[in-house]
């Protein structure tokens, strides 16, 4: 007795889920940006008791294409611009259908050797497109944020061994200090929180007019910290900001983190893997001098939620923050050296999260993603250029990435710019056809379009600046 189907029916359900992926790319061209009804429709849609028998397939494929492939939101389309929203591919796709049918736990080497090696493998292939470094260590985690608090707690950890801070916690500690840009990325103040450090202690630095941080700025607030008796740990450099795609002056935060001893880390969760192109090579400058690098694979190299990765200089480092021994976890019995993820990760129990980055890789060439990124630069300038010719919108930021934060302002006074591009992020919402959210940038409220999708191309760009003025001039005729 168990839980398997005859090899006829699980075969005519693979079948059916074959034809429901495939229906689902062949509609991705015509996939509004969203979906959904409202969140009591959708609530009614799944309020239902315990189920305690079998449904019967053909039923439960039929609720999954109602209420699951036609509701959910646009990701994976062409009119996707909210947030950072890559669209994954076909290949990941695949790759994570293996890798449930194996089902292999990536805590251990003897529970999963080749997709331990694999991993390993794919975190020499990351430090490789961005220029990090040989012989790296580094962790597979679920996205940026996790990346960024990882990163941040091996700095900890091997910065202040000398304090044995995992044995004795913060505790008669001078209070640690760590430093940012106003435009970092929220994780960080989680992790800040999460590590005991305290969001107090987070010194968020002023910019400059590029949205970059303000070195000058910086280096001043450590040396005000330190009168005051505070112990600086750690500055964060962006490798492309959320808001704006800006990237920080790495060459500049290493020679000052270098100065007052602090561990130096990267967030390149958005941005980091841009680094790989010939023609931004040079703004990622320095980055190979970082102690740790938060990236994340679900943006920019097109892989399905969710995965992401910290890089370090070596995995000893990993070692010294996470190593925690069990007699239920020891191979008294085996001779050879091997690597155990766990003793380099916080989890034991793990999906291999590098198998469909290995597979993808494997199967389009790195190249190709490349091209890719460069295509989804290339396009933001051409939105930018065509928000510029058009008189109902105005660019607001610039950046060497796929970010453009502009505003509608057709036949509104400079009072009325800000309170109608509010309302019409909510309305193009409920118009579903294409999916962007808003942002501030310097306290003003403004549309931001992310163009991270391979799918992406000049006409679906210039419909999302058509159904914006169709929706805002619905907005005004309406007065």
């Amino acid at each position: 007795m168990s839980l398997d189907l005859s090899t006829a029916d699980f075969q005519e359900l693979l079948s059916k889920t074959s034809a429901l992926i495939t229906q689902h790319y062949q509609n991705l061209p015509q996939q509004k940006g969203f979906n959904a009804k409202s969140q009591v429709e959708m609530e009614a849609f799944f309020a239902e008791d315990l189920p305690l028998s079998a449904m019967d397939f053909e039923t439960l494929f039929s609720e999954i294409q109602t209420k699951i492939m036609d509701t959910a939101t646009g990701n994976s389309g062409k009119n996707m611009y909210a947030y950072v929203m890559s669209g994954g591919n076909q290949v990941s796709t695949l790759a994570e259908l293996i890798l449930s049918t194996i089902n292999q736990n990536g805590g251990k080497w003897h529970l999963s050797p080749a997709m331990t090696e694999i991993e390993k493998r794919v975190m020499q292939w990351a430090s490789d497109m961005i220029g990090f470094g040989e012989n790296i260590g580094g962790a597979m985690v679920s996205g940026g944020s996790e990346a960024n608090l990882t990163g941040l707690t091996i700095g900890r950890n091997v910065l202040f061994s000398k304090l044995n801070i995992q044995e004795n916690g913060l505790f008669g500690q001078k209070p640690f200090t760590v430093y940012c840009s106003t435009e970092t990325h929220n994780c960080t103040d989680k992790s800040i929180s999460l590590l005991g450090i305290g969001t107090n202690q987070l010194r968020k630095v002023a910019t400059n007019l590029d949205f970059t941080l303000n070195l000058a700025d910086l280096e001043s607030q450590i040396q005000t910290d330190i009168a005051n008796g505070f112990l600086p740990f750690c500055v964060i450099g962006n490798a492309g900001t959320v808001n704006t795609g800006a990237i920080d002056d790495f060459n500049g935060i290493a020679e000052i983190a270098k100065k007052y001893d602090l561990w130096f880390h990267v967030d390149g969760a958005y941005g980091g893997l841009a680094a790989a192109l010939p023609s931004l090579k040079s703004e990622y400058a320095g980055i190979e001098k970082a102690d740790s690098v938060a990236l994340d694979f679900h943006k920019w190299l097109y892989q399905p939620f969710e995965i992401g990765c910290t890089l370090v200089k070596n995995w000893q480092q990993l070692q010294e923050t996470y190593l925690k021994k069990a007699d239920y976890l020891a191979n008294p019995f085996v001779t050879e050296v091997r690597t155990d993820i766990n003793e380099h990760h916080f989890q034991l129990s793990r999906n291999a999260k590098a198998f469909k980055v290995w597979m993808s890789i494997k199967a389009y060439g790195f190249e190709r993603f490349r091209q890719m990124i460069q295509k989804d630069i290339d396009l933001t300038r051409y939105l930018e250029q065509k928000i510029n010719q058009n008189p109902l919108f105005r660019l607001k930021s610039e950046s060497s990435l796929a970010i453009a934060c502009f505003q509608y302002v057709g036949g509104l006074s400079e009072a009325e710019i800000q309170p109608f591009n509010q309302k019409l992020v909510a309305l193009l919402e409920k118009d579903g056809r294409i999916f962007i959210a808003g942002t501030k940038l310097n306290g003003e409220f403004v549309l931001r379009a992310c163009l991270i999708n391979h799918r992406k191309d000049e006409a679906s760009t210039d419909y999302l600046l058509t159904v914006i003025a169709e929706v805002a001039e619905g907005i005004q005729s309406a007065v």
